[in-house]
């Protein structure tokens, strides 16, 4: 098949526009897949407990698009769930966000009742409030129960998930995990919030399976696409290529490091068995100096599954961060940009390396150096492909 578009990556971005490429546009579409595997880090399997583990770490789809759930809806069925996590918090287990009742079960039941109508009073129920934001309230009360908050729940979790403290990334990043003032103990509070009946690689797999769609796994784009930056131009197997490439990975890698190796976090998962049912949620963080856990947080898999399809083994996963070195033997796999102006910088002097190579186009995560949830992904696939099928029509 000559393809008229090409696409790098099975993951959300990708899988997402070479689906809408293929039956919207009726465009034969070749996708370029490094791993074994569609559907990027969003990979999940039955393993050998029967529980459907998640490759990659923990993934939950919650949204407030309809947009996004009538759009993944063709390609999948769902089940209800609402996420929930537990921290250990100074000796105690109580919800994070924390929020109410983990002040009542933080605190003797005189302060806490007052921390409670102070917090209400300054913000209003239902509120979510940075802690940064917290820190900065000058009630001496609601001052030291932030100082408590930040010790306790943010400092060092951040410091193992970031490497760096608080104060030094990004406020939209601390500003994700924020204090909740409600009971609500949730740990998303979107409108939709499920989880695919068959797994989240069912997705990917129904979504490729077009007879105008070519899958090539295991293959790195490199091994027959080359981005010729000196005469702006893409060649696919030693051809020029007029069409639209979208490319979903990291742009470094892509163009062989020229500018030096974009800084990511990665992470490593100790996965264990074990007989029975091994903790109260299905994710239960660590913010716990690193001395003392090394690890941010712990996942249960089949915690994650309907109720009725939960078996008696269990599967866990115990998550390291690291610092990503893409030829490490450990940390090889880049999950989270790093939110600082000075990587942000360099990634756009990689931007303006492939300025002028017109149909080249960048989307995801990785290729925008970007903080996405998979809902936000798939809007900007579906957003991306609308803009495309309109230029190309004008």
């Amino acid at each position: 098949m000559k393809p008229e578009v090409i696409v790098i990556g099975a993951g959300f971005a990708g899988s997402v526009i070479a689906e809408r490429f293929a039956h919207v546009a009726g465009k034969r579409v070749l996708v370029l897949e490094k791993r074994a595997h569609v559907g990027g880090n969003m990979y999940d399997y039955i393993d050998e407990n029967g529980v459907r583990r998640h490759e990659y770490g923990p993934h939950i789809f919650h949204t407030n698009s309809r947009e996004v759930v009538d759009y993944l809806s063709q390609f999948t069925d769902w089940y209800p769930y609402q996420h929930r996590v537990l921290g250990h918090i100074n000796g105690v287990v109580a919800p994070i966000p924390f929020n109410l009742t983990t002040i009542e079960r933080s605190f003797p039941k005189e302060k806490a009742e007052r921390l409670k109508a102070l917090l209400i009073n300054e913000y209003g129920m239902e509120k979510k409030v940075p802690i940064l934001q917290l820190r900065a309230n000058a009630n001496p009360e609601i001052n030291e129960l932030a100082e408590y908050i930040y010790e306790h729940v943010f400092k060092y979790y951040t410091m193992k998930q970031w490497g760096q403290t608080p104060e030094e990334i990004d406020p939209a990043v601390t500003g994700r995990v924020p204090v909740h003032i409600s009971y609500d103990d949730r740990y998303f509070q979107d409108t939709y919030q499920m989880m695919p009946a068959h797994g989240f690689t069912e997705i990917f797999e129904n979504m490729l399976k077009n007879e105008k769609i070519e899958v090539r796994l295991k293959t790195d784009a490199k091994s027959c696409l080359k981005v010729d930056l000196e005469n702006k131009q893409i060649l696919f197997e030693g051809e020029v290529f007029q069409g639209p490439v979208i490319f979903t990975g990291a742009i470094d890698d892509l163009l062989d490091y020229p500018l030096g190796e974009l800084p990511y976090r990665s992470l490593e998962f100790d996965i264990q068995s074990h007989p029975h049912t091994y903790q109260e949620a299905a994710t239960v963080n660590y913010p716990t100096p690193a001395q003392q856990n090394a690890f941010t947080r712990i996942t249960e898999y089949k915690l994650l599954m309907q109720a009725e399809q939960q078996p008696e083994a269990t599967t866990i996963a115990v998550e390291y961060p690291l610092t990503y070195h893409h030829d490490g033997e450990t940390g090889n796999i880049p999950y989270y940009p790093i939110a600082k102006e000075e990587c942000r910088r360099q990634y756009q002097a990689y931007c303006e390396l492939i300025r002028g190579i017109d149909n080249l186009h960048l989307l995801g995560r990785l290729a925008e150096y970007q903080y996405y949830n998979m809902d936000a992904i798939v809007a900007k696939a579906l957003q991306m492909f609308n803009k495309l099928n309109e230029t190309s029509h004008s």
